[in-house]
C-alpha cells in the first residue's frame, strides 16, 4: 500500500524539460549555429560545358568568398552567400577568355560579380554529410532557383597553421545557362546550354 510519502509525485514542466536534455547527448545540447568563411586559398570553382560535340570545356574561376551560417550537429543552415568575380573566369586561352567574359556570355563589365545566396540545407535522411543546398544564383541581373548536391567530407580541428574547427565540403549542380539570358551558340549547337558546376572549399568556424 502507497503511504502519502510514498505516493508518485507529478513532474513540473519545467522539472521534466531539464530531465529531457539531461537525456541527450552532449554535442546536441550544446549544438547551436555558428558563422564559417570559405578559406578563398583553398576555394576551387570549376566549369564545364560542351564545345560543338567534340569535348567539354573546361575552365574555373580564380577569384571568390563566401560565408554561411550553419550547425554541424543538426545540418541546419539558416543562411550563407557566395559571390564570384566574373573577371577572374580561366580557361588557359586568352582570345576564349576574353570571349567568355565579353557581351556573349558574362558581361563582367556590365555584371561584375556572379552571387549565390544560400536559403537552406536539406540533409540526406539518415546522412547528414549528404544533402541538397537550395538558394539562388544571379547572373546578368536574372535571378533564378538552383539545388546543389553537397558533400561535407570532413569536420574536425585543422591539423596545422590555423587550427580552427574546419569543414571540408564538394558541391555541384548543372545549370542551363540560356536561362539566365546566357543563350550564345545554342541554338545552332556550338556551345551547350548545359553548364557543370563544382565547388570545392574550406571553410572555417568564425
Amino acid at each position: 500500500m502507497l503511504t502519502e510519502n510514498t505516493k508518485p509525485q507529478l513532474l513540473s514542466p519545467t522539472l521534466r524539460a531539464l530531465l529531457w536534455l539531461t537525456a541527450l547527448p552532449a554535442s546536441l545540447v550544446m549544438a547551436e549555429p555558428a558563422d564559417w568563411e570559405i578559406d578563398s586559398e583553398h576555394f576551387s570553382i570549376v566549369f564545364e560545358a560542351e564545345h560543338i560535340g567534340y569535348q567539354q570545356q573546361m575552365g574555373m574561376f580564380l577569384e571568390g568568398s563566401g560565408e554561411f551560417r550553419y550547425d554541424p550537429e543538426t545540418g541546419e543552415l539558416s543562411g550563407g552567400r557566395v559571390e564570384i568575380a566574373a573577371e577572374s573566369l580561366f580557361s588557359n586561352h586568352d582570345d576564349r577568355d576574353e570571349h567568355l567574359r565579353g557581351r556573349d556570355f558574362l558581361s563582367a563589365n556590365r555584371h561584375p560579380l556572379i552571387v549565390f545566396a544560400a536559403t537552406g540545407y536539406t540533409p540526406s535522411t539518415g546522412d547528414m554529410a549528404h544533402g541538397t543546398l537550395s538558394g539562388n544564383l544571379t547572373m546578368l541581373d536574372e535571378t533564378h532557383p538552383v539545388e546543389l548536391d553537397v558533400i561535407i567530407n570532413k569536420h574536425a580541428e585543422y591539423p596545422f597553421g590555423h587550427r580552427e574547427e574546419t569543414l571540408g565540403i564538394s558541391a555541384s549542380t548543372t545549370i542551363m545557362r540560356s536561362r539566365w539570358g546566357m543563350d550564345y551558340g545554342v541554338s545552332n549547337d556550338m556551345v551547350g546550354d548545359a553548364v557543370k558546376l563544382r565547388f570545392e572549399f574550406e571553410a572555417i568556424r568564425q
